[in-house]
């Protein structure tokens, strides 16, 4: 019992009996050897340090390869003003730690340099006349981190270091021996996942495009439009069989590109692609073209030839303009088409082939039919896929790229450094283009071939002196490669041309000569007489019924083109010439 008038002295820190001490040692190697994250261990084991020891804060700090701090684990740490943990720890004892791997012991942090910047907070959170007592965790005499204790207390005895210290050491080398292992699991498992990886990536690398669910790179075909994207996604799918395909589409639209396409990405692209204009050649020329011929077959037969047929056989046979072909020879296709065999002209052996056909047209096949200018058996036969080609008006977005590449295609055939300026790709998205790809291609070599200066400016185009006479061929309804069983949307249909473009055309027209003056008059008439024709088409829509239209449509452009029986593109254009601001509903 303590006299009156005596202070009481504080109770001394007592160091922990050896049964203690290899009890709690017991306890933090289960924890060590347990599976699971470097975090949550470390937590743990401090957790049940704080137990074994008579301490107010605890604290093991590893570090990465360049000696900062990684995962820091405390106990008994409460924050009145933000603080982190990590305060409590100067960077000047993690680094003597380091550098010496032995021991730090502080009795009191507030009188001692190295805690200057710290003492505060460890006050703060600790309280007042606080001990510090630290340890290295080593792997393999390297120092990975710290082990530290604090304490309160006002009088300590002299061998209770020791025996802290030497608990401390004891268990930062069984936490040395888990961080080695645990960063030894995971750099394994970092290579494994590395290796899994370049061996995921080389086996993709050799998978066809089309599997790995990429778009196929095809040669030659240029545009990033949805509607182009479309039918590339098709092609892709279409190539991986022997379907006949049916390629339809106005002039100029690529079908030749588009067939190619179709063989490079099949099976049987190591075979030979062979095409074959009908249009180009007269009947009897086009059988021996197609069959071949024997020896004296004919007046200039002098030996015998093979045919297209035979020439394709394993690969594919794109016969193009195949609407144009006459009514007797479209039985004699028939039966190759059915039977996959034929003979030569002049000939009695029967030959067989394997060909995958392909056929290009942009005749309207379904009216040709109705007319009876086209079987209907052998429309049966080739229309197994039809693919629709859209024409450039469809797809103004990709006008500045295929423009660019033919600029560059000209440049690097006659050693020219013309480039096409913002208002040239401007001019050209303007233009209504009824040749589609391939009169474009043509009006930039044009352009380029008598431009005066490298760079390409809008009035250097023919079109803005009145000089071209495409605006000639606009009408009012596309060719007729889409059939009439199928109704076009308003967008797929050809527009009438601008109004400041056909006033040009009008200029054009009259410095024409004067067989280009009886066509313009003739196709005005036919559009007086159909309503709906060239003459029909100079006629702008006004202004309020283009606004009641798009109100109606909900100021929808795709929807109110409908309405208003007009294409996307015209009401986009008369909504910028009116300047009409779209609401946004």
């Amino acid at each position: 019992m303590l006299t009156e008038g005596v202070a009481a002295k504080p109770p001394r820190a007592r160091p922990p009996s050896a049964d203690t001490a290899l009890l709690g040692i017991y306890e933090i190697s289960k924890i060590l050897t347990a599976p699971a994250r470097l975090e949550q261990t470390l937590g743990n084991v401090v957790a049940v340090l704080s137990s074994f020891l008579d301490m107010k804060l605890g604290m093991i700090t590893i570090l990465d390869q360049h000696g900062n701090p990684e995962i820091v684990a405390t106990s008994g740490w409460t924050s009145r003003d933000g603080g982190k943990p990590l305060d409590t720890l100067p960077a000047k004892v993690i680094d003597r730690l380091v550098a010496t791997a032995m021991p730090v012991i502080v009795e009191d942090v507030s009188r001692d340099p190295l805690f200057a910047t710290a003492a505060g907070t460890i006050t703060r959170a600790v309280g007042a006349k606080v001990s510090f007592l630290a340890v290295a965790i080593k792997s393999d005499s390297r120092v990975v981190g710290t082990l530290s204790i604090n304490r309160t207390s006002e009088d300590w005895i002299s061998y209770a270091f020791d025996a802290d210290l030497r608990l401390l050491t004891m268990i930062a080398n069984l936490i040395g021996q888990t961080v080695k292992l645990h960063r030894m699991f995971s750099a394994d498992r970092q290579r494994l996942l590395n290796e899994c990886s370049t061996l995921e990536k080389a086996l993709v690398s050799c998978m066809p495009k089309e599997i790995r669910g990429e778009r196929p790179d095809v040669a030659g075909i240029i545009g990033e439009s949805p509607a182009i994207m479309e039918v590339l996604d098709t092609i892709a799918i279409v190539a991986k069989s022997n379907s006949t395909v049916l390629l339809r589409g106005e002039s100029g639209t690529g079908k030749e590109l588009f067939a190619r396409a179709v063989h490079d990405l099949s099976r049987r692209s190591a075979k030979p692609f062979v095409k074959l204009n009908c249009a180009a050649l007269p009947e009897s020329v086009l059988e021996s073209e197609l069959f071949g011929h024997e020896r004296g077959a004919f007046t200039g037969a002098v030996a015998q030839r093979a045919g297209r047929f035979e020439l394709a056989n394993g690969g594919t046979l794109l016969l193009d303009e195949i609407g144009e072909i006459s009514p007797a020879f479209q039985a004699k296709l028939l039966r190759v088409l059915q039977e996959g065999e034929f003979e030569r002209v002049g000939g009695s052996k029967t030959l067989k082939v394997n060909v995958r056909f392909v056929f290009a047209t942009n005749k309207n096949l379904e009216e040709a039919v109705d007319k009876g200018e086209f079987r209907a058996d052998l429309y049966y036969r080739i229309s197994v896929v039809p693919v629709f080609l859209p024409p450039l008006r469809e797809r103004p977005g990709d006008v500045s790229l295929l423009a660019r590449n033919f600029i560059e295609t000209f440049n690097s055939e006659n050693d020219q450094k013309h480039e096409l300026s913002a208002s040239a790709i401007e001019t050209l998205q303007r233009c209504y283009f009824p040749g589609n790809v391939r009169e474009l291609e043509n009006c930039v070599r044009r352009t380029a071939t008598l431009a005066r200066d490298e760079t390409i400016v809008d009035h250097d185009f023919a079109c803005a002196s009145g000089k071209c006479l495409s605006a000639l061929l606009w009408t009012s309804s596309a060719s007729g490669a889409y059939p009439h069983a199928h109704p076009e949307p308003a967008g797929m249909r050809a527009p009438a041309p601008p109004e400041e473009i056909v006033s040009a055309s009008r200029g054009a027209a009259a410095s024409a000569p004067t067989f280009d003056k009886e066509a313009s008059s003739r196709l005005g008439a036919a559009g007086e007489e159909e309503g709906d024709g060239f003459a029909s088409s100079r006629k702008m829509i006004d202004r309020e019924r283009l606004i009641e239209g798009m109100e109606k449509a909900a100021w929808v452009q795709a929807k109110a083109a409908r309405l208003l029986g007009l294409s996307l593109r015209q009401v986009n254009y008369a909504l910028k010439k009116y300047n009409i601001e779209i609401k946004r509903i």
